[in-house]
């Protein structure tokens, strides 16, 4: 065989052998869930983070985990993390003993591009959650300071508290930004809504998005039996794409699958739920999940 020929089949051999290792080299994946005892009405003899991890570890390219809050570091240790590249969160109930520090290694990881944050319905109120939506309301308001001034500019950050503080309809939206004097106020984003109900009610989801990897394989037009229901306006900070919106028969309506970049990381939001009803053993829901898993692992250049 002549050497130049040789040469090519070398290298051609190389690259599908390189080609091969990086697409067999699994995202991984961490499932984390409060694991409230009233799941148990709707996913029997799992929790709903076990209900979505086992499902995941079906799939080919995913090596997923589960955690939970009472676990040891609640899960989340620095091992742990480092070896995550998406972490698929739920809560509701007990937020507020969510550990700081833990929390922030969280998003610390995602600001650097290091880690994908996936949270589901309550999970509005995550502490990584909301963390995340304040770094990014801080960029977005840098932007609309006078370039000029952005080096000098004195920051005043409010903060309302937002774990378990609800907004009344028609309260001033946050985050919201206004100039006093020489100090720039940001009022941070509560990451709630003014209207909820638990009933069980059927939401109708529309795919917004069809092109985007998040929608892949998704109707245009697909119901979920059972949710509970959120109301718009939901104080965050303006999403860079809205992938899903969701409406109720009384009216109500969410943006219920949101994607926003915060720092060199993205974050998706994903409305539906409620722990009594069994939303996550639903197709389109658990697709919607697998879908962001494999896109924000490849955007992030996971592994």
């Amino acid at each position: 065989m002549p050497i130049k020929l040789r040469t090519f089949f070398a290298a051609a051999l190389l690259l599908v052998t390189s080609n091969f290792s990086q697409a067999a080299d699994p995202v991984r994946v961490l499932v984390w869930d409060e694991q409230q005892p009233q799941q148990k009405q709707a996913y029997g003899d799992k929790f709903l983070g076990e209900t979505i991890a086992a499902h995941l570890g079906q799939k080919d390219g995913l090596l997923v985990k589960s955690a939970r809050l009472d676990s040891e570091q609640q899960g989340l240790d620095e091992e742990i993390l480092d070896a995550t590249d998406v972490l698929v969160f739920w809560c509701h109930r007990r937020v507020k003993e969510q550990d700081d520090a833990r929390m922030e290694a969280v998003v610390k990881r995602v600001m650097e591009g290091r880690l994908s944050l996936i949270a589901l319905h309550s999970a509005h109120w995550a502490k990584p959650f909301v963390r995340l939506m304040q770094e990014r309301a801080k960029a977005d308001a840098l932007t609309m300071v006078p370039e000029a001034e952005r080096g000098s500019a004195s920051w005043e950050f409010v903060n309302d508290q937002p774990y378990y503080k609800g907004v009344k309809d028609g309260a001033p939206l946050t985050p919201s930004l206004e100039r006093n004097g020489g100090v720039w106020r940001l009022t941070l984003p509560q990451c709630v809504f003014p209207a909820y109900r638990a009933d069980g009610a059927p939401g109708h989801m529309t795919t917004l998005l069809p092109g985007h990897p998040i929608a892949r394989g998704l109707p245009a037009h697909w119901d979920i039996p059972q949710t509970e229901m959120y109301g718009e306006p939901f104080h965050v900070p303006a999403p860079d794409e809205v992938v899903f919106e969701e409406k109720w028969d009384k009216g109500e309506q969410f943006r219920s699958g949101c994607v926003w970049k915060v720092g060199k990381g993205r974050v998706f939001y994903f409305r539906p739920g409620h722990e009594t009803y069994p939303i996550f053993t639903q197709a389109e829901p658990l697709l919607v999940v697998e879908n962001a898993v494999r896109w924000m692992a490849a955007a992030q250049g996971a592994r």
